[in-house]
């Protein structure tokens, strides 16, 4: 065991940091274990827990809230969480094995395989930055294909709505926009198009494009005649998502800038910690050899 003081700081705090990964990533990969290999039960649990009267959420939960709900644990919408849960719990737990283990068992095969895998991440996430900066504008056409494409593939409306529809119209209820850039994605979208066409009822745009009344996340216009003749007064037909979300950065692009400046220092310590504490592992061991 290294005698060094901050070597032992060092030590104890990735055992802490490490240790609360560990556990919080084993939480995530339980639930989506769960997701994966019995959907029928999580969502039958889901709605069991949040609408029982004994459920300190049975409060917040009305007919409306639990339609919401049972659209969110959609198979569909079950299935593509799941193994976006696994790949990202499985990442996370890997990583903060190796930086518990090697720093309680002061290995220094280990702590240095820690120390590369931050090392990687932090590169790919300055790297992206850089480039994202350098080349403002091919990445901004780069992330509005990305954008428009599962737009008009996925979207759709009306009932069996998958993760993408409900995300987008998450995404247009809270930020007030419509589409990437405008309601005209939507004429693009052939899902979306077929769906509507089948109501009947002349659609436009869904219900998160226009003005909503109450909860955002029940998707109630203010004014029903919305999704039929949108306009300027009655939705947000001419807002995109795009250029709201670039505006919202811009307004607050001191936060931005901060939360990017407190992730970076958290894995610069990290590394700093991981090869330190190799280096204070290695020194004593030459020193026990010699004497």
């Amino acid at each position: 065991m290294v005698g060094d003081c901050g070597a032992n700081c060092a030590r104890w705090l990735l055992c802490l940091t490490n240790f609360i990964c560990i556990c919080v990533s084993t939480g995530v990969l339980i639930v989506a274990t769960w997701l994966a290999a019995d959907k029928a039960s999580f969502i039958n649990t889901t709605l069991n827990i949040t609408t029982s009267k004994y459920s300190p959420a049975s409060n917040f939960v009305d007919e409306e809230a639990e339609k919401i709900l049972k659209e969110f644990v959609e198979p569909a919408v079950i299935e593509q969480a799941a193994y976006i849960l696994l790949a990202l719990g499985g990442i996370i737990f890997i990583i903060s094995f190796l930086g518990y283990c090697g720093a309680i068992k002061e290995s220094r095969v280990l702590l240095t395989t820690y120390g590369i895998f931050l090392i990687i991440i932090f590169a790919l996430q300055v790297s992206l930055i850089l480039l994202s900066t350098l080349y403002k504008s091919q990445a901004d056409h780069h992330s509005k294909g990305f954008l428009k494409t599962s737009l008009s593939k996925y979207y759709t409306t009306g009932a069996n709505k998958d993760a993408v529809t409900l995300s987008w119209d998450l995404i247009m209820a809270h930020m007030s926009c419509c589409g990437v850039d405008g309601y005209q994605d939507f004429r693009t979208a052939p899902l979306f198009v077929q769906k509507s066409g089948t109501e009947g009822l002349g659609r436009q745009v869904p219900e998160s494009c226009c003005i909503l009344t109450g909860d955002p996340l029940l998707l109630q216009p203010a004014f029903p005649s919305c999704i039929i003749s949108p306009t300027t007064s009655n939705s947000h037909l001419s807002t995109g998502c795009y250029n709201k979300f670039s505006t919202m950065v811009s307004d607050n692009l001191d936060m931005v800038i901060g939360v990017v400046v407190v992730v970076a220092a958290i894995q610069l310590l990290a590394i700093i910690f991981a090869f330190c504490l190799c280096r204070a592992v290695g020194q004593e061991r030459d020193y026990h050899y010699k004497y």
